[in-house]
Formats: structure tokens, sequence, C-alpha cells
């Protein structure tokens, strides 16, 4: 009996023992469970925030601003135009319609690239074509292959079609259009070349003894170079020559093909008088105007060459016409002339009258002349 009380202590004992060394073997495993849990989560966490430091994501972040620079240099170049070139140089002009009297000038006669400036003689031949009876507003011209591949602007011309003389004519105003441009070229002088010369002889033979023409379009050629003063000679002209044609400058736009074409001169519709003229552009001379202005009985021709940008050259203009009117009313239009070391006053020698126009075969020989 008593050995048997001794056996059930020792078994009883054993189980204890099992029971002990279980428990805690599961405490153990337990515990070892919940250090790896608690290492893994510290491991993501601390991963996540290395994800979160500068070092860590530089890659990323690095990718993502690099589409975002990207994505603003794209939109800068769509808002606004490549920076001018450092070679563009200032030069303005005001004068006085009634009297040839400038106003004001700086750099006048010192040579600048003319830039679409080039279309006004391109209309001033095409109005002197009109009237001889050489074009008609309802002629059809033919598009070249060569007109509807120049470069912008334009109204996007497909050779072997046709446009109106009249649809030419104020796409050149309007829209600056070369394609268009190049028809009227192709139809009174045979080629831009031989159109060129036309537009140099003619130059001359107004007193813009400076200026030489290249192409009929202003798009760059290094030797297509004109001054202030021999721009405001070609406003003149075209404001007292062909006033029929005239108010075609202060045409707001025009639709074209279904597309609607707004006028380059923007300064128009918000300066008091203005009614014309031109707009132009290259790297090479900055942002150019021609701007004609009639208050009363005073009519003013402004020019304005290498504008920082189209706002700086509009405001430029706006400026230098008010100060001219305010003289002007005050009866101190003083002179200001930049390159000049005088005092009198100093005067633009504008075509008083009509020049003689050129019948067809007086204007093919012209240009076989060389300028």
């Amino acid at each position: 009996m008593l050995l048997s009380c001794r056996r059930i202590g020792i078994f009883t004992t054993f189980l204890i023992g099992l029971l002990l060394t279980g428990a805690f073997s599961i405490s153990s495993a337990e515990a070892a469970s919940k250090v790896h849990r608690s290492s893994h989560k510290a491991h993501y966490k601390s991963s996540k925030q290395l994800k979160n430091r500068p070092v860590a994501n530089a890659y990323s972040r690095g990718m993502k601003s690099s589409k975002r620079l990207r994505s603003g240099a794209l939109k800068q170049a769509k808002r606004y135009p490549p920076a001018v070139d450092s070679s563009a140089a200032y030069a303005d002009l005001v004068m006085d319609a009634k009297t040839g009297r400038i106003l004001h000038a700086t750099h006048p006669d010192e040579l600048r690239h003319p830039a679409s400036l080039t279309k006004m003689m391109t209309l001033y031949l095409a109005f002197q074509a009109l009237k001889s009876g050489q074009l008609r507003l309802d002629q059809q011209l033919p598009i070249s292959q060569n007109a509807a591949s120049q470069a912008p602007s334009k109204l996007g011309l497909r050779a072997g079609q046709q446009i109106r003389v009249e649809d030419a004519l104020l796409g050149l105003v309007t829209k600056s259009a070369n394609d268009a441009t190049v028809v009227v070229a192709e139809a009174l002088g045979g080629s831009e070349e031989q159109f060129a010369r036309i537009m140099t002889k003619k130059a001359r033979s107004m007193g813009m003894s400076r200026t030489v023409f290249r192409n009929p379009s202003g798009l760059p050629d290094p030797e297509q170079v004109t001054t202030a003063r021999d721009m405001a000679i070609l406003g003149y002209a075209l404001v007292y020559h062909y006033p029929q044609y005239y108010p075609y400058f202060s045409r707001e736009g025009f639709t074209y093909a279904g597309v609607h074409h707004n006028n380059h001169n923007h300064l128009m519709s918000r300066y008091q008088g203005m009614d014309g003229i031109k707009t132009g552009y290259i790297r090479a001379s900055g942002f150019n105007l021609v701007a004609s202005t009639v208050r009363g009985s005073t009519r003013l021709i402004g020019v304005v060459f290498g504008g920082r940008s189209a706002v700086a050259r509009d405001n430029k203009m706006a400026a230098l016409l008010d100060q001219a009117f305010a003289g002007l009313r005050s009866g101190q239009a003083a002179l200001r002339v930049a390159s000049l070391d005088v005092e009198q006053p100093d005067y633009v020698s504008v075509p008083a009258g009509l020049p003689a126009d050129l019948p067809a075969q007086h204007l093919a020989a012209a240009s076989r002349e060389e300028f």
C-alpha cells in the first residue's frame, strides 16, 4: 500500500513537471513569436520612414520633378515666343503725317531687320496692281508648292489649289500669312527673287534709300534690311497713295476656309484712333510695329523696332504716340532725335504725290536689276 502511494506520488510529480515544461515551452514560443512580429513591424515601419526621407526617395522625387519641369517648359514654350536674339537693337520714330516732321526718334537711320513689316511693300505693290488693272479682287491666283511650303505664320494653303486675291491680301494684313504672301509675289513677279527686286526698286523710287528686300514675306535673311525712317515713308505711302485699300489694315480679322484669323495688331483695339498698319517679328529683329493713328485733323505715323515682347512694343508705341499728341496740343512738340547732334527739326521726305504706276512689262524689267 505504501509502495503504491509512493508510485502514485512519483507519477504525479512527473506529470506536473511535464505540464510545467510544456507551459514554459509554449510561453517561450509565444514570446519568440511576439518578438518576431514586433521586429517585423519595426522593420516595416522603418522602411516606410526611409521611403519618406529625402535621400531614400530622391530618385522618385527627381523623376517627378523632371516631369514637372518638362511639362512647365512645354507650357512656357507655347505661351511665350523665344527670347529675342542679343543682336536685335531698338529704334523708333514718330512723325506728323501732314508735314513729315519728326516728333521723336531714336536711331532712325540705323539698319534693322524688317521681319513682317516687309509685307507692307508686298501689299503696296498689290494695291498698285489692283489700281492699274493687273489684278482684280475676285481673281483666283494659283498656289504653288513653294507658296504652300512656307514657314508659319500661314493660312495652310495647298499646292495646286487657288485663292482669291482679296483673301490673300487679308491673309497678309491680319494673319501675316507667308504662304499667301508668296502667292501674291509669284503672281506679280514670277518668283520670290524677282519680286524682291521689284520691291527694292519701288523702295528707291519712294525715297527709302537704305532698304533692301530679298524676299516678300520678311522671313529671316541677313541682307534684308531697312530703317525706321524708311518704314515711316512706306507707312505714309500706304495711307495716302491708296486710301481706297488702306481700310484693309483696320480689319480685326477675317475667316478663310472656315477658320477665323485675328489681326496681329492688338494695340489697334485699345489705342484711340489707331487704324493700322503692321506688326513683325523674327529673332534677329525683335518685335516691330508700324502704326498709324488719327485724332481730329492730326495723323501720326509711328515706328518701333526691337521690342523685347509684343506687349512691351505695344506699350512703347502707345507712350510715344501719347507724348507726341500731347506735345502737339500744347504747341511744344519738341524734337528728340537720339542719333543726331542737332536741335533743328528733322523731317521725313515723304513721297508727296502718287508715283506713276509701272506697267507689267516695266515690272518685269525692274526684276532683272540687281540691288
